[in-house]
């Protein structure tokens, strides 16, 4: 909950959702469990409001920020999913991909790409939606009964805390509806011929709307009762609601989001720009139902945070996610180890679904606190590609990074960064720009008007700065090492493998 006036964070509450693995490069989380992180977020969030005496009728109006790719289906006559969300890197679509590939004129991925910005990737949703549809029976029969309905996880959650299956509205808004390959980023509606490749029907795709603008009230499940009514009234998928919070509102203004995955995005202003380098052209916000739409060039990293992750849960060399800074500090250098987290293969600029995670470089040196820091340098290597290619497609070199997220917390990360991009890396004190988005968003919009986007009435924030200690040419003689590792990491897995790993 942030005060409208001074952008303040006055309360707030998190919850670490389960991911589940059901198969190798599967990746999925429940629905109804991300409901109820969403429940108990507000509620104790509420409750702490309570404690500092602010009168949490004050709620004025209630934004929506979310993972953007990840794919839902439910049943609008019962209220329930038909299957878990898959997870926006998940990567059992490949061979989904593959075969929409061979019905593309010289097999080319970016065949799409002038009228979505997306190549064609398992990635995107639509590719999980037409996966959804060919493998899950429930599914089909929900579809031919009028019952199914889609949508990324905004969709779901606004679906259902306006009322669910009595009344519930059905929407996105542009910037998640731009990363589904279904959504024409100019006409800005939902494309027919589009559908019609991947087999969809439209029928049961979310009305698109502007990304400030009341989409209904919300229908109360507080034991107060106190948010009933209240609008629903701002929606953004998070990179652009990063965007947002962090006010990149001019033309050339770029952010670097570290959670999950990685997101360098910059603001292109009313144009869109197409890349030239491995970038994505995307929706960055529509601030309202007659403002314009604005467009941004994105580079995504697929896993960032994830590595901590998988150090902590997978290899057990870290029990907290912290502690993979003091590991990193003892050291302060990888020694010549290389990590190359391919673990759904490469994103951008490579777009290289064959690649796989490897660690070289190793001798008997090597120790896990080296892997701890080959890790960092990872995410910021992978920062560093994305940066040299938005240089490449804007012309205008970015000048300083302005960072968000989770992972900004690590001062290692940050200084790290600002190493090997030779630039200064910018930090708000407040890393919850994700959360701030949604709540500019929502309180700007029409009917709402409590919040100010003019950049004069936004309040100053202050910043943490991390200046490079480094000089350039060991910058550079590591980013190349880096590049020469990514090389080796391509072409590992071919989809003509047996699935479980014997011969047949």
């Amino acid at each position: 909950v942030f005060n409208a006036k001074t952008a303040e964070l006055l309360s707030h509450h998190q919850v670490e959702l389960q991911q589940k693995f059901p198969k190798e490069g599967w990746v999925e989380q429940d629905p109804k469990e991300i409901l109820k992180s969403v429940y108990e977020c507000v509620e104790k969030t509420c409750e702490k409001l309570q404690q500092l005496n602010i009168d949490i009728t004050n709620i004025k109006a209630i934004g929506v920020t979310n993972q953007r790719e990840t794919t839902v289906v439910w049943d609008k006559t019962t209220g329930e999913p038909l299957y878990n969300a898959i997870v926006w890197l998940d990567l059992r679509t490949q061979s989904t991909v593959d075969r929409l590939l061979k019905r593309i004129p010289g097999e080319n991925k970016a065949f799409f790409k002038l009228r979505t910005g997306l190549p064609l990737s398992s990635y995107f949703s639509a590719v999980k939606l037409r996966w959804l549809l060919d493998n899950v029976e429930e599914i089909r029969q929900a579809v031919n009964d009028g019952r199914a309905m889609f949508g990324t996880i905004d969709s779901w959650l606004i679906w259902v805390l306006t009322g669910g299956k009595n009344g519930g509205v059905h929407c996105t808004d542009v910037t998640n509806a731009s990363r589904t390959m279904l959504f024409n980023i100019h006409s800005l509606e939902w494309d027919p011929e589009l559908c019609q490749f991947f087999d969809i029907p439209m029928e049961i795709l979310p009305k698109v709307r502007s990304s400030s603008e009341i989409y209904g009230l919300m229908v109360c499940f507080l034991k107060s009762g106190a948010l009933t009514g209240v609008p629903i009234s701002g929606c953004l998928g998070d990179q652009s609601a990063a965007l947002v919070g962090q006010m990149c509102f001019q033309d050339g203004q770029a952010k670097n989001t570290y959670g999950t995955g990685c997101f360098l995005m910059c603001n292109t202003g009313q144009k869109s720009v197409f890349s030239e380098h491995g970038l994505l052209t995307t929706i960055a916000y529509k601030l309202g139902r007659d403002k314009p739409v604005c467009y941004a060039l994105e580079g995504s990293v697929a896993i960032a945070g994830a590595v901590v992750r998988w150090l902590r849960d997978n290899l057990g060399i870290i029990k907290t996610s912290q502690e993979v800074e003091e590991l990193a500090a003892e050291v302060g250098s990888s020694y010549g180890c290389y990590f190359v987290p391919a673990f759904s293969g490469l994103y951008a600029p490579y777009w290289e679904p064959s690649a796989r995670g490897i660690i070289c470089g190793l001798t008997q040196f090597t120790n896990k606190n080296h892997i701890a820091f080959a890790a960092l340098e990872a995410v910021c290597f992978q920062t560093r590609e994305i940066l040299d290619a938005i240089n490449k497609d804007c012309g205008v070199p970015l000048n300083q990074l302005q960072v968000d997220g989770g992972m900004t917390a690590n001062k290692i990360l940050m200084q790290l960064q600002s190493d090997i991009l030779c630039i200064p890396v910018v930090k708000p004190s407040m890393p919850e720009t994700t959360a701030l988005g949604a709540a500019m968003a929502a309180g700007a919009a029409e009917g709402v008007g409590i919040w100010s986007l003019n950049p004069g009435d936004l309040p100053a924030v202050t910043c943490e700065r991390f200046e490079p200690q480094i000089n350039p040419e060991e910058s550079e003689f590591r980013y190349a090492r880096w590049k020469k590792a990514v090389m080796k990491s391509m072409g590992w897995e071919t989809s003509e493998a047996p699935s479980n790993g014997k011969s047949e």
